[in-house]
């Protein structure tokens, strides 16, 4: 029986690997290929059918200082790992973003004695944050082939030397229709008439402390001025709904928060809801973009993290959120570090909130170029029968 390891890490790669995990399921069943996965994820995965070696869901952190807490949990991860390798070799290894872990990873797995074939499916986006004079791109080494699901991060490393298949965006895959707004308000026992706002501020709990206190306030003015305005707040993981309910509170907004463990079953009808979104850079913007949801992009990271990654990493980075980085434009505003105020969010946020605004019916078109540049449906189908098909002669 074939057995393959996949390895990721925070909510975003676990969303991804169970989508690909479901798909590697289906697409064995279809070849009548037994099939077993192993893997570093989270809940997600483990639905889709894969087993956990350990939860690496929680291990995600934007910065060089507020990664230094989860040194210890990332290390002992590393090495349950190493042990795991020493009682059997996988026949092959799917790694999914998480690029410091990953990295270290793959290099273990390149210098066993026997070869493993090595699969990096969404790659690190080396090719938006460039480091320095053109980037990192040390997975080259040992990837034997990269699934690329941006064309841009297809031409990165192709022009570098690596292997690389373009599939598309995965998000393609999840766009069951949606109910009406009017279906999906009185699902959430909203009002009809009522303007609604999504606030996703944090995947990561260190996005709650620098994040989400300016949004809420900035959310709150907008409530002043017009009070019949609903605020949903999903909680991204576990164990934060408390951190959001007490930051509406501090900021005098008022909004529902919706657990966790709800927050994946009610996303279409979020979606659906919604008039525009507030939130993080990160895949949930190509989320919105993709149902069609007006949004505004706010990230900030700690102070320490900010000097280090300009003076140090000469990190040059044009764009923030995946949409703008996939359109090379500012289509989506973005609010980062001194400019994410409470009367900057205001400012952005209001005007996607009215039915026939410029600014709404700008973003509005520029996600329909948006849907054009990131593939066709059928992306993790494709990924899948890509690696499997490295595994036919096991």
């Amino acid at each position: 029986m074939p057995l393959l390891l996949i390895s990721t890490g925070e909510v975003s790669g676990d969303l991804q690997g169970g989508l690909l995990v479901a798909a590697l399921y289906e697409e064995a069943r279809r070849r009548q290929l037994p099939l077993k996965v192993v893997a570093l994820g989270g809940p997600r995965m483990q639905a889709a059918g894969a087993q956990l070696l350990a939860n690496t869901a929680g291990l995600g952190a934007i910065g060089l200082v507020e990664a230094l807490p989860l040194l210890l949990p990332t290390f002992t991860t590393q090495a349950r790992v190493h042990r795991w390798l020493k009682q059997q070799l996988p026949d092959g290894v799917v790694l999914i973003d998480y690029m410091g872990a990953n990295v270290k990873l793959g290099l273990k797995i390149k210098s066993l004695p026997r070869k493993v074939p090595i699969f990096y499916y969404i790659a690190p986006q080396e090719w938006a944050y460039q480091l320095g004079d053109g980037g990192s791109t040390r997975l080259i080494g040992f990837s034997d082939q990269i699934l690329a699901i941006f064309p841009q991060e297809a031409s990165f490393y192709a022009a570098r030397g690596a292997q690389v298949t373009w599939v598309g965006h995965p998000l393609l895959d999840t766009l069951e229709p949606l109910s009406s707004m009017a279906q999906a308000r009185s699902a959430l026992k909203l009002p009809a008439e009522a303007p609604v706002l999504l606030l996703l501020p944090a995947s990561r709990r260190q996005e709650l402390r620098y994040l989400l206190p300016a949004m809420a306030a900035g959310l709150a003015l907008v409530q002043r001025r017009r009070p019949e305005l609903e605020v949903l707040v999903p909680a991204a993981q576990p164990g934060f709904e408390p951190v959001l309910e007490r930051a509406l509170r501090q900021a005098g907004l008022r909004g529902r928060v919706i657990p966790a463990d709800q927050s994946d079953q009610l996303k279409p009808q979020l979606w659906a809801a919604a008039d525009a979104a507030l939130t993080k850079s990160g895949t949930v913007n190509l989320e919105l973009a993709l149902r069609g949801v007006p949004q505004v992009t706010a990230y900030r990271l700690s102070r320490p993290t900010a000097f280090l990654a300009r003076q140090f990493l000469r990190l040059n980075v044009e764009h923030i959120s995946p949409v703008n980085l996939v359109l090379e434009e500012r289509l989506v505003t973005e609010l980062l570090q001194q400019q994410l105020t409470p009367e900057s969010v205001a400012a952005a946020v209001e005007p996607l909130l009215l039915p026939n605004s410029p600014e709404r019916q700008r973003i509005l078109e520029g996600y329909d170029r948006l849907r054009q540049r990131l593939g066709d449906p059928g992306v993790t189908q494709r990924a899948a029968a890509t690696i499997l098909d490295s595994l036919a002669p096991c």
